[in-house]
C-alpha cells in the first residue's frame, strides 16, 4: 500500500482511519501495517493525530523500531522482574532445608547419646551405715546379740567391723558397720529384722551413714 497525499492530509485521513480499528486490515498486525509504516516520513504527532500515533508506536513496536519511550518501557519490566524477584525468598527453602537437617542431626546425636548412656550399666548406689544396738541390761551376753545381728541375710547387704561400746552402769551397746545397696536394701527392714531378737535387743539406731 503507498500513499501520493501530502504528510498533513494522509495523517488526518490515516487519524480517522484508525479511530475505529486497531490495523490496517485483520485483528493483527500484516504486511499491509508495515507498507503503510514504511510510507510515513515521520512519526505522527500525538495531539494532533492521537489514533494515528497510537497505531504508529504499536507498529513501531512490533517491527522494534521502538521509540525513546517505548525503549523505557522494556527496561522497566526487568526492573519489575528483578523487583519481583527480590520479593521471592529464592535462598529460604535452601535455608529451611539446611535447617531441617542440622535439627535432624542434632535429634539423631542426642538419641544416640541417650542410647549409649542408657546402655552403660550404672554405678550401684552404696551406703555405709553405722548401727548401734542396745541391750536390755548388762546382763545380756553382747557375744550372742553380735552374732545374732551378723547372722542376718539380705542381698544387698554387707557386715563390717563391730565393737562393743559402754554406755553405763556396766551396760554396753552393739556399734556395728555395714554396706547396703541402696536399691535393695532399707534401713527399717534391716533395723525391723533385729529387733526380731527380741530377747537380746532393746532398740536399734543409726548412727551415722554415708553414700559411697
Amino acid at each position: 500500500m503507498s500513499f501520493t497525499l501530502e504528510a498533513p492530509l494522509a495523517y488526518k485521513i490515516l487519524d480517522s482511519y484508525f479511530e475505529n480499528v486497531s490495523y490496517v486490515k485483520g485483528a493483527e498486525a500484516s504486511e499491509a501495517d508495515k507498507s503503510v509504516f514504511a510510507a510515513l516520513s515521520e512519526g505522527p504527532s500525538a495531539e494532533a493525530y492521537p489514533h494515528l500515533a497510537r497505531w504508529y508506536a504499536h507498529i513501531a513496536a512490533v517491527q522494534g523500531l521502538i521509540t525513546k519511550d517505548a525503549a523505557a518501557a522494556p527496561a522497566a519490566a526487568p526492573a519489575a522482574a528483578a523487583e519481583e524477584d527480590d520479593d521471592l525468598d529464592l535462598f529460604g527453602s535452601d535455608d529451611e532445608e539446611v535447617d531441617e537437617e542440622a535439627e535432624k542431626l542434632k535429634a539423631q546425636r542426642v538419641a544416640e547419646y541417650n542410647a549409649k548412656k542408657a546402655g552403660k550399666p550404672k554405678p550401684t548406689a552404696k551406703t555405709t551405715v553405722t548401727l548401734e544396738v542396745k541391750p536390755w541390761d548388762d546382763e545380756t551376753d553382747m557375744e550372742e546379740l553380735t552374732k545374732a545381728v551378723k547372722s542376718i541375710e539380705m542381698d544387698g547387704l554387707l557386715w563390717g567391723g563391730s565393737q562393743l561400746v559402754a554406755i553405763g552402769y556396766g551396760i554396753k551397746k552393739l556399734q556395728i558397720n555395714c554396706v547396703v545397696e541402696d536399691d535393695k536394701v532399707l534401713l527399717d527392714d534391716l533395723s525391723d529384722k533385729i529387733l526380731e531378737f527380741e530377747d537380746f535387743v532393746q532398740s536399734v539406731d543409726v548412727a551415722a551413714m554415708q553414700k559411697i
